[in-house]
This record gives structure tokens, sequence and C-alpha cells, in this order.
């Protein structure tokens, strides 16, 4: 019997920002609505199982658009089973993820950085590349 397989190649259309922020994820959304004049909403938290390891539940906070999305995620998941497990373990020096698809252009992520970077409370900003990223399908939540 010949044997077919069927090959995709996901698409990574979205910026990655990383922020080290030691805050609540309610008050880090908070502060992010009030600077950046957006308005992210708690949104039902993302659930990942696993095999042969612990299941991930990773805090969300959502602002869907028309043509795109701004996503807050938190690196480090509720503890299932006494483990926390990262969402990117090789970028666990991160506490947040802000991921932003936009297709019209309306969101200008120098602005976000400019903005977000006098933030107290948010300690460093930085533009990650997706493509580096050895666990990034992990971020496909939406």
């Amino acid at each position: 019997m010949k044997k077919s397989k069927l090959l995709f190649e996901t698409t990574f259309d979205f910026d990655l920002l990383g922020l080290v922020a030691p805050l609540k994820d309610y008050k880090l959304a908070w502060l992010i609505n009030s600077t950046l004049g957006i308005n992210l909403k708690k949104a039902e938290d993302y659930h990942m199982e696993f095999l042969n390891q612990p299941d991930l539940i990773i805090s969300q906070f959502m602002l869907k658009k028309e043509h795109g999305f701004i996503q807050l995620l938190k690196n480090k998941s509720y503890p299932v089973g006494g483990h926390s497990r990262y969402l990117i373990p090789e970028l666990q020096s991160m506490d947040y993820f802000l991921l932003c698809q936009d297709f019209t252009d309306e969101v200008d992520l120098n602005t976000y950085i400019d903005g977000l970077s006098v933030v107290k409370g948010i300690h460093s900003i930085v533009k990650i590349d997706t493509i580096k990223l050895k666990s990034k399908e992990n971020l496909l939540t939406y």
C-alpha cells in the first residue's frame, strides 16, 4: 500500500515582543491599555496538552481587530501537578509576550516599544524573531 505524507508549512505572520515585567498579568494589561490606548481584555486561559509532559495553562489577554489581533501571553504557566512550565522555554527570562498581527499596518511596533519602554514596572522590551525560536509553534494560540 502506497503511503502519502501531508506536508505543510506554518506561517508566523505576527510581530512578537518579549517583556520583562515582574507584575501580575491584569496589572500589566492595564498598564499596556492605558499607555497605548488599546483595550486588551482577559480571555479564556490558553490550554495546551502534551503526551509525556504536564499541560500548559497560560493566562492571556486579547484585543480582536477587524484584520488581526493583539495578544498578551504570560510565559510561565499555572502550576499543573506541582510543576510550572514555560510557553517558550528557551526564553525563560521573559515574563510576557505581546503578539501583534495587523494586516492593515494600523499597529506601529516601534510606537509600542517607545511607549512601553517608559512604563514603570516594565524593565525590558525586546523584539523577537520568531524564525529563530525552537518552540515557536506554542505561540499559535489564536
